[in-house]
């Protein structure tokens, strides 16, 4: 940052001359997040305690997606199952339904989990430390320290990715992610704030929205609006003219493509379909049959994994690929239609559902794009 900007922002209230800088920093946070906090759907009006529910629920649908991604799924939860307990008492299968296209499918696992942990050995109510909330299903180091400070206080600075990235730009942390998330936690906890000069009271759980809220509106991936941010006069990386080259990365090992097969198979207004397995790859959600998904597998091999269906005597490929990219791997599905008649049964672990009740179906997203080059519905 020039001379110029750094006397333009001291003549609009930013002291230059303040003895430590550094222990200058939480409370220079905190003043910005006051006057420039976000409104999200899971946070309430500032002076109000927040629910501890609504942030756990909303921290675990956080999780690698975004906040406009996720908001409209956060308040479909929170109007179906309004606290913990009735989230305890739904079934894994509604709440894989109401999770379909959200992604990270074991994260509804874990949440459902959670839910009736809480319910039945809490009465209800969550854990208010950090080593508590450790102890319920799904939830780790992270997400124990953001419940426990936004929803408790506890003086515990969470780091997400957009911390990461504030963090390591404040201090030029050279070590590449994942290797310097120790040290990029040590530094975050020195920003944590209290709530006035000589007063004790945390604000930790501001602290770390604060840290977000910076993450997300100011300090971005690209271009950061370095002239606007509340830290900048004692930002390493700004001051060198490089920020956007943080955080550092190592680079990323491509995953091996995979293919195979899906079978979209109809019989009159019904299609067929199944439940994948409870464990692994989109545990428990609804897809249509299919092949396996294997490294260079030919499209005769996988059409040889066909349900067995008696009444199907042949088989239309349909023109044109599905892909899916998953965190690890890019999926490409050969798409395989049939249609049979009204006696037709389903084969063993399969069933037919109505085509006009899919959306009610836990149907992943990358199953979506399957029926839907399907038979376009």
């Amino acid at each position: 940052m020039t001379l110029t900007n750094a006397t333009v922002r001291r003549k609009k209230g930013h002291s230059p001359d303040i003895a430590d800088p550094l222990a200058a920093r939480p409370a220079l946070l905190l003043a910005w997040y006051d006057r420039h906090r976000r409104v999200l759907p899971w946070r309430p009006p500032a002076g109000q305690r927040p629910d501890p529910y609504a942030v756990w629920l909303s921290e675990i649908m956080l999780q690698q997606t975004g906040v406009k991604t996720v908001g409209p799924y956060f308040e479909k939860f929170l109007a179906r199952w309004p606290d913990v307990a009735a989230l305890g008492r739904a079934s894994l299968d509604d709440v894989l339904r109401m999770w379909a296209g959200l992604g990270y499918y074991s994260r509804a696992r874990n949440l459902h989990a959670c839910a009736v942990s809480v319910l039945r050995d809490h009465g209800g109510v969550f854990p208010d430390t950090e080593e508590g909330l450790r102890s319920l299903p799904g939830i780790g180091p992270y997400t124990a320290a953001a419940v426990a400070a936004i929803a408790f206080d506890r003086r515990t600075m969470p780091v997400d990715g957009n911390i990461e990235r504030v963090v390591s730009r404040l201090f030029t942390v050279e070590e590449p992610l994942p290797q310097a998330k120790p040290v990029i936690q040590q530094l975050a906890a020195t920003l944590l704030g209290t709530s006035r000069a000589g007063d004790e009271k945390s604000r930790a759980g501001d602290s770390a929205q604060a840290l977000m809220d910076l993450g997300a509106t100011i300090c971005t991936p690209k271009k950061p609006a370095c002239s606007l941010c509340p830290l900048f006069e004692g930002c390493a990386a700004c001051l060198r003219g490089d920020q956007e080259s943080f955080p550092r990365k190592a680079p990323k090992k491509a995953g091996e493509l995979r293919r195979g097969a899906a079978f979209v198979v109809t019989r009159g207004d019904k299609l067929l379909v199944r439940s994948r397995p409870e464990k692994g790859l989109l545990g428990g959600m609804t897809e249509v049959p299919g092949s396996d998904w294997r490294a260079a597998q030919e499209d005769k091999a996988a059409l040889k994994q066909a349900p067995q269906l008696g009444d199907v005597t042949h088989w239309h490929r349909k023109v044109g690929v599905v892909t899916h990219v998953f965190t690890h791997f890019p999926l490409e599905l050969v798409v395989y239609t049939a249609h049979v008649p009204a006696r037709a049964r389903a084969p063993k672990g399969m069933r037919w559902v109505p085509i006009a009740t899919l959306e009610d179906e836990a149907l992943p997203n990358v199953m979506r794009k399957v029926i839907a080059h399907g038979i376009g519905v």
